[in-house]
């Protein structure tokens, strides 16, 4: 398909990968969330609330993540569908969170630390190989 010549070329615009936006630019410089931290195997819900506060703008990574979280999905699996990184994953779930927009579960195993005993036989077997 040949360039529209009406439109100048972009530095953005990389014709084979697409457009290219800086992680940075995304998070709009910020590299921790407004709240706290939240495991990568924590699972994330969209809530269904239509109604955003006033001031309160999002972004299209935002509408894609809700959009990824219909379903309950860990945040590792949804950095990975959406082709984000997971820095970023973190501070915009933060803004949905404080938002009202995604409820965070983290899985039973990330609450309670690992029983020495069973990490003992894990060793003891491991060894025995």
């Amino acid at each position: 398909m040949p360039a529209d010549p009406l439109r100048a070329p972009h530095d953005w615009l990389d014709q084979d990968a697409g457009p290219v936006v800086r992680p940075y630019a995304v998070t709009q410089g910020r590299v921790a969330p407004s709240a706290t931290e939240f495991d990568l195997v924590a699972f994330v819900a969209a809530t269904g609330a239509t109604e955003v506060a006033p001031g309160v703008h999002l972004q299209p990574e935002h509408h894609a993540i809700i959009t990824a979280c219909w379903e309950s999905i860990t945040v590792v699996e949804l950095a990975s569908r959406l082709d984000l990184s997971i820095g970023v994953v973190r501070v915009l779930l933060g803004d949905l969170r404080s938002a009202g927009l995604i409820s965070m579960s983290e899985p039973p195993a990330a609450e309670q630390p690992p029983d020495v005993d069973v990490l003992k036989a894990v060793v003891h077997g491991l060894r025995a190989l």
